[in-house]
């Protein structure tokens, strides 16, 4: 069975872009475009790993990964932020939030591919 993965992005390019890459990688992907929409989906259905933009609009992706780790299903569950914020300091304070770990953008296709393979195998 695919390994199932929540990919919150709110640009359109960025999920198309992602969506392609598992997509091709044999992952079953699954959209959500806000931090409300990603926890309303977390709530509905369970991934085996979360890909989170971290500037969103509204909820941004590290109150959403806060309140995903803050969930029983989702305590240990990989989340990967990715982000184009990944200056000095900030990149602590995402990593403070609960992630995993964190992947700038723009994305390297194959760095992306070879960390999910090593996390989800």
């Amino acid at each position: 069975m695919a390994k199932r993965i929540l990919v919150v992005e709110d640009n359109p390019d960025n999920m198309k872009l992602v969506t392609w890459i598992l997509e091709d990688e044999g992952y079953d992907i699954t959209s959500a475009f806000t931090g409300e929409d990603c926890i309303d989906l977390a709530n509905q259905q369970e991934f085996d790993l979360v890909l989170m933009d971290i500037s969103l609009p509204g909820m941004d992706g590290k109150e959403a990964t806060k309140q995903l780790r803050n969930t029983e299903r989702y305590k240990n569950i990989p989340i990967i932020a990715l982000t184009a914020h990944a200056i000095k300091g900030e990149d602590e304070e995402i990593m403070q939030s609960g992630v995993d770990e964190l992947i700038t953008k723009p994305l390297d296709e194959e760095l992306l591919v070879a960390r999910l393979a090593d996390i989800l195998n």
